[in-house]
């Protein structure tokens, strides 16, 4: 499958200036940009650049960013599931993950997480992937957010909603694992049926076991 990747930006404002969100970023560009030192949800920051650069020069890598001037304080990242998860077995190549998105604490309140997905989704060729996340409660910033463990779930799956991502059952047992934790999905419009049925076999692996 030949993955494309066409640029687009958007403004949004912000205090007395306008934040940036651009993407898909090539790594070339990634590395020019400093990026917000509380972006550390997953890793540390220095690391998290590392990463994001090295997923940036995948073919099917989408680094969508935020960014204040030249520092970088927000992004979302699309490509291809880990090979240790289930959702890597059935070898769809039309099947992508929204890896991660992380907005920087003190840019948080303006609908940047919001935006910045409708505009990744904007893309046309987007239609033709099947896009997952994996919600896991471990991963959210309850104690930088102030919510509990519901709300915070409400407002991701708000979130992942302006994105076209809705709620999906499924039996992988490390969403299992705890009742917050979620699987949501964006079904593009030129995803073939047989595809979509393949991916119902991934979500469903256990259903005739008793």
């Amino acid at each position: 499958m030949k993955h494309k990747k066409n640029y687009s930006s958007t403004q949004l404002a912000y205090k007395d200036r306008a934040l940036i969100l651009e993407g898909p970023v090539s790594s070339e560009k990634l590395k020019e940009y400093d990026f917000h030192p509380d972006l550390t949800s997953f890793r540390p920051v220095h690391e998290q650049k590392d990463a994001l650069v090295e997923i940036a020069d995948l073919p099917e890598g989408r680094i969508n960013i935020i960014r204040d001037h030249d520092l970088v304080v927000g992004y979302v990242t699309f490509l291809y599931p880990d090979p240790l998860e289930r959702w890597s077995e059935g070898n769809i190549e039309n099947l992508i993950e929204l890896g991660a998105i992380e907005i920087a604490p003190e840019y948080r309140g303006v609908k940047a997480g919001k935006t910045l997905l409708q505009m990744s989704i904007s893309d046309p060729f987007m239609e033709e992937y099947i896009i997952i996340t994996t919600e896991y409660y471990w991963h959210w910033d309850l104690k930088g957010s102030g919510l509990d463990v519901w709300e915070y779930r409400k407002m991701m799956e708000k979130m992942m909603n302006a994105g076209g991502l809705v709620w999906f059952a499924t039996d992988d047992p490390e969403i299992s694992s705890h009742p917050a934790n979620c699987l949501m999905v964006r079904i593009g419009a030129n995803v073939q049926p047989d595809t979509v049925q393949q991916f119902d076999l991934l979500r469903f692996q256990n259903r005739f076991m008793y």
